[in-house]
């Protein structure tokens, strides 16, 4: 990403040096001209016009000279902060008070240019690389410098301040989804210094450069995020489950004959055609998934609401805003020239430029991990008074963050000492979120900002999930700072090829990897004694947990379980008991995952694939109920009790947030993934997007297989001898 912003550096110089070089070109005879009797323009005059170019295009032809044969030779340790530091100082050095002439009205519009490029730099460079403290300081010394241009230019250009010697500046910046009369529309916002601008990035027509829409605006001093009268959940239209898995399986196809192109170096157009579709899918997908509401309110009434995919990026905006608003100016209002003109800096001044897709990335930026995360949330420190806390743990997926784990509530401390581990699996992930919570126990006084019940945020961080860093196969212990709490975690990666392997049957006794035939054999039962205490379990109070089967439960316990099952423990319903549910779920469906043979069966794994895929619906029909009362008796048996136990929870939808497709995305795979020989996937780790992608559009058919039989009222049953088999009350 550091060659990308540097190569638009690059081409940014290229043009204002070819700018500089066409004003240098009428410089000379007019000069000469000066000199004699019928001069076009006096000396002054010159010196005016053209003030300070000379100067300016050999600063400029130095630093593209010295930069570019760097970025030609790029590595990943190269250093280019010097040349930047040095660069602003030379800048700077030119400047004298006059009026914005033609040069100086290129320069100033090139410095804006240079300082957003500079920002994007900087986000994109470690802390620890020796790049860092030099790129800061040439952020410093230009925008110091830009500001004093502002205070000194003329009064057209006192619009973009908001009083004398105070100047509007950007603080945040992203594409988000506004609700508009219950439209979903992809805006970006802007958050100014004393406002809130929300914009329209206008489509570019006929080679035209891009430029934006004001929708609104709104004074911070006139915002706020609730009303008293707001009580009501707002109502949210939201596209089913099953159309957000059509677009993901589109974008997972796009990506692997985007991948296959660039690997037969066929013609671009070709790849711009691929590269136009795959836009667009991922496009609709970021307009269709966030369901989360921020809404802000003008003191005059009108009310906007903005869908966030997550607590971390609502809290984010809210926190900003907040804290700009205690530094914040009178209630004002922009004339309509002065929101044009404000309007028109957000393209030179925006710090988020693209919409966040793959599409948009470099094909050598890092597709994600796929595979399974283990983290320990270990303690946290800096509490100032003791609280009741509890941490969250989000990763993103289809660039969208999801909610993968949540710890116990560490009640009334302020050194909380949770030492849980979660395992949260990845697909594509980069990023892990870590939010850190104060549960609240008093009804009364519980948060109603958003129409929800909401425990309020006391800290937030994230981590970049490198697959240097993860690629050993010890933890890695690390901190991170949030709001002056310190959360200390491990974590160790395992990557897809190893997770995804089922292990032959290796010991006799036990439940966990022994084959379900030889446990249903040996306990005299139908279904397996585990599947029916974690089911009953469940059942008894686990029916309207949130994201019961999503949410992981703490690996600990699950362990426990585990080898309480496994060695006949006669407490284990005990344990159960006294135990979260989310780690009974967990159980329940690691003992699915670890079954050496998959409750699908490897034989007839390719031909429930095969099955969902039919178009003709009656074909379809008969091919699946077939398919499935061919399993063998304990795997049909088994399957049928969970499935009733499933569309039992998905009743329960609008309070446990489960429905029929997140259950069939939980326990697809887990059901129907086939032992490693019969796997398709592929494992060459040198081809990591084919990797994930191929990988995605076989989990999604699993996926697609489970919900059919969810969806399905009854299970037909044509022949006596099954019947006896489905409707037996012994299990």
């Amino acid at each position: 990403m550091r060659k990308r912003v540097l190569s638009g550096i690059l081409a940014s110089e290229e043009t204002y040096l070819s700018h500089l070089e066409a004003l240098l070109l009428p410089m000379k005879p007019l000069k000469a001209a000066a000199t004699t009797s019928q001069p076009v323009l006096t000396v002054q005059q010159i010196e005016t016009i053209f003030f300070k170019v000379p100067e300016l295009y050999e600063i400029h032809k130095e630093f593209y000279d010295s930069l570019l044969p760097r970025v030609q030779q790029w590595s990943h340790h190269q250093r280019v902060g010097d040349l930047f530091q040095k660069q602003s100082l030379k800048v700077r050095s030119t400047k004298e008070c006059k009026d914005l002439t033609v040069s100086l009205k290129s320069f100033f519009f090139w410095l804006n240019v240079c300082v957003c490029f500079l920002q994007d730099l900087l986000k994109h460079t470690p802390s620890s690389h020796p790049d860092y403290p030099l790129l800061q300081d040439a952020l410093r010394i230009s925008q110091n410098f830009l500001s004093s241009i502002n205070e000194e230019s003329t009064p057209r250009r006192q619009s973009m301040t908001v009083k004398k010697g105070e100047n509007r500046q950007l603080l945040k910046d992203s594409f988000m989804v506004e609700l508009v009369e219950g439209a979903r529309k992809l805006r970006h916002v802007f958050l100014f210094t004393d406002l809130l601008l929300c914009a329209k990035l206008k489509k570019q027509i006929g080679g035209k450069s891009q430029q934006y829409d004001s929708k609104w605006y709104i004074p911070l001093s006139d915002l706020n995020f609730q009303t008293a009268e707001e009580s009501e959940p707002l109502p949210i239209p939201q596209a089913p489950d099953e159309e957000l898995d059509a677009i993901k399986i589109k974008i997972s196809s796009l990506r692997s004959e985007i991948q296959r192109e660039r690997r037969a170096n066929k013609g671009s157009k070709v790849m711009e055609r691929l590269k136009k579709k795959l836009s667009e899918q991922e496009s609709l997908l970021l307009l269709n998934s966030p369901n989360m509401p921020l809404r802000v309110h003008n003191r005059n009434g009108k009310s906007y609401v903005f869908l966030i995919s997550s607590d971390y990026e609502r809290a984010e905006w809210k926190e900003v805003i907040r804290e700009q608003q205690k530094k914040c100016f009178k209630t004002f209002s922009l004339t309509s020239m002065e929101l044009q003109m404000l309007t028109n800096s957000c393209l030179k001044l925006q710090t988020v430029h693209q919409l966040p897709l793959t599409v948009n990335k470099d094909e050598d930026e890092s597709t994600g991990l796929y595979g399974f995360l283990n983290v320990i949330v270990h303690s946290a420190s800096g509490l100032k008074q003791s609280l009741n806390l509890y941490c969250t743990l989000e990763v993103d997926s289809f660039s969208i963050f999801v909610n993968k784990a949540k710890t116990r509530v560490y009640r009334y401390t302020t050194e909380p000492k949770w030492n849980e581990e979660f395992e949260i699996e990845l697909e594509g992930s980069q990023t892990l979120r870590l939010l850190c919570y104060e549960k609240s126990y008093n009804k009364a006084k519980m948060n109603k900002e958003d129409g929800e019940s909401t425990d309020r945020i006391m800290g937030k961080g994230q981590i970049a999930l490198d697959p240097q860093m993860l690629q050993g196969k010890d933890w890695q212990r690390t901190v991170i700072p949030m709001n002056g709490i310190e959360v200390k975690i491990s974590m160790k990666f395992t990557s897809r090829e190893f997770s995804l392997k089922r292990m032959p049957p290796r010991k006799p006794m036990g439940v966990f990897g022994v084959n379900i035939s030889t446990v249903t054999k040996r306990e005299r039962s139908k279904v397996p004694y585990i599947v029916r205490q974690c089911l009953e379990e469940i059942e008894r109070r686990g029916m309207e947990e949130v994201g019961i089967y999503r949410v992981s439960g703490v690996a600990t316990d699950i362990q426990a379980l585990k080898t309480a099952f496994d060695t006949n423990n006669k407490d284990v319903s005990v344990m159960m008991s006294e135990m979260d549910v989310n780690a009974i779920a967990g159980t329940l469906k690691l003992y699915f995952r670890e079954l050496p043979e998959p409750l699908f069966t490897d034989e007839l794994y390719p031909n429930f694939a095969g099955g969902i895929a039919l178009s003709d619906s009656v074909a379809k029909e008969s091919c699946m109920l077939n398919l499935l009362l061919s399993l063998p008796e304990p795997n049909l048996v088994t399957f049928l009790f969970l499935l009733d136990h499933l569309k039992r929870i998905a009743e329960k939808e609008s309070v446990n947030k489960m429905s029929l497709h997140n259950l069939a995305t939980v326990f697809g795979p887990t059901l129907l993934r086939p032992a490693e020989k019969d796997s398709k996937i592929p494992t060459n780790p040198t081809q990591p997007i084919t990797m994930g992608d191929s990988w995605s559009l076989e989990v999604m058919s699993q996926v697609q297989v489970l919900l059919y039989f969810l969806q399905l009222e009854t299970i037909p049953t044509p022949d006596s001898k099954r019947q006896s088999i489905l409707f037996s009350t012994e299990v």
